[in-house]
């Protein structure tokens, strides 16, 4: 069975889950709280433990519905993981999911197919999330078959209908996913998530394996959907500019843990945590030398990220921040709302009052990244200066080149 069949798939197991009454627009529809996720490493041959993967260690949000929540971060620091733990693909560790009020933290297979048609995931790769076996109509009548649910008018109408929604010819229904090109079988993905009309649909990075024209498309197609059918999304991506456009609360990982939690604006504007601060200005720009003269400076962070499976004590961001103190090597910061709203877990915040004034010697590994950023920063602009010297005077010498040509003739 594939992951994808499991999301619908029946089974034996113990706890069942009562629905409650849909929560409106707006009221809380998942709650998440101390969310972990530790992958054990054993070793030898009876499989002793030695250690384990902190790929999630400790999160806290809610999800509101009708909203769209984006999750960024780097590559390894637990959004994947987190997204399965949501949809109860994983089994957590520890801390507890709520859906519509009701904990499913641990609930089986049989009690968790209610709520199936309720929660429902889209796949990265658009390439390996369908079965090569299938037809079109197999893969999302799939969901309808495993569920008992017999829709009006027929199980292939009402097929037919999902895929001209999502912008596939009903026609298609025949056809097997190779025939298709990467943004058609994403489509076809999004058409079996929606096929038992979910209340939350959580996109691991939905259009990262896409063209960009494509990838387009797909998030337009997205927003249309959650206008059309109310839909609750949370959606996993790397791309800046995609979260940017599809959501409405971002939040920003690193290590297992959320470092900033608030709204768009909020966060493209005004970022608190110097690790968004590092991402926003890692994101490229048509006229890199207007952001010089905005004072908005590259930021390049020193060294890799910390492995999970050891990460630095405190806050695991001081290895790599050129505003770490001792407090930040000793003490972990609570995710508090510095803002209404705005929700930051950092000793020093950007552009807000220091929340440990007294704590001012700055850690060496720190003093280095704050000197190495002051000298690119001063290189930057004396680069970005000669660059403008040197068109003024290409400009110039077109213009008296000109004027000697209109003389010679």
């Amino acid at each position: 069975m594939t992951t994808s069949e499991q999301l619908d798939a029946p089974g034996p197991a113990t706890g069942t889950a009562t629905l409650a009454k849909d929560p409106g627009p707006g009221e809380t529809l998942l709650r998440v709280s101390g969310l972990k996720k530790h992958f054990p490493i054993t070793k030898g041959l009876f499989k002793r433990q030695v250690g384990a993967v902190r790929a999630v260690d400790g999160i806290d949000f809610d999800v509101r519905s009708g909203e769209t929540l984006g999750v960024v971060g780097e590559s390894g620091c637990g959004k994947s993981t987190m997204g399965r733990l949501i949809t109860r693909l994983l089994e957590p560790t520890g801390g507890q999911v709520e859906f519509e009020g009701r904990d499913i933290t641990h609930l089986g297979t049989a009690g968790m197919r209610p709520l199936r048609r309720d929660v429902q995931m889209i796949f990265q790769d658009p390439y390996s999330s369908l079965n090569p076996r299938h037809t079109v109509g197999a893969i999302v009548s799939a969901p309808f078959k495993l569920q008992g649910v017999k829709p009006d008018g027929g199980l292939k109408a009402e097929v037919q209908r999902i895929l001209s929604v999502v912008g596939l010819n009903p026609e298609h229904y025949n056809r097997y996913p190779h025939e298709f090109s990467g943004g058609q079988r994403q489509r076809i993905g999004i058409a079996r998530a929606l096929a038992l009309n979910p209340k939350l649909v959580v996109a691991d990075e939905p259009v990262s394996a896409l063209d960009v024209s494509i990838q387009a498309q797909v998030v337009n197609l997205l927003d249309d959907l959650q206008d059309e059918l109310g839909l609750t999304y949370v959606i996993i991506a790397h791309d800046l500019s995609v979260i940017r456009h599809v959501s409405d609360r971002i939040a920003v990982m690193y290590l297992g843990k959320i470092v900033e939690l608030t709204d768009r604006k909020s966060l493209y504007q005004s970022p608190m945590h110097p690790y968004t601060r590092a991402l926003l200005s890692a994101v490229p720009v048509p006229d890199p030398r207007g952001r010089a003269r905005r004072g908005e400076d590259r930021i390049l962070l020193q060294g890799d990220v910390p492995s999970p499976i050891k990460p630095p004590t405190g806050c695991r961001f001081h290895t790599r921040c050129w505003k770490a103190t001792r407090v930040c090597k000793v003490e972990e910061p609570p995710l508090l709302a510095l803002r209404t709203g705005h929700q930051v877990a950092c000793h020093h915040p950007e552009d807000f009052e220091d929340q440990r004034p007294e704590d001012t010697a700055l850690l060496t590994a720190a003093e280095k990244a704050a000197d190495q950023a002051a000298s690119e920063a001063a290189d930057q602009t004396a680069a970005s200066a000669a660059t403008e010297e040197a068109v003024e005077e290409a400009h110039e010498q077109a213009q008296v080149e000109s004027q000697q040509f209109d003389k010679n003739k």
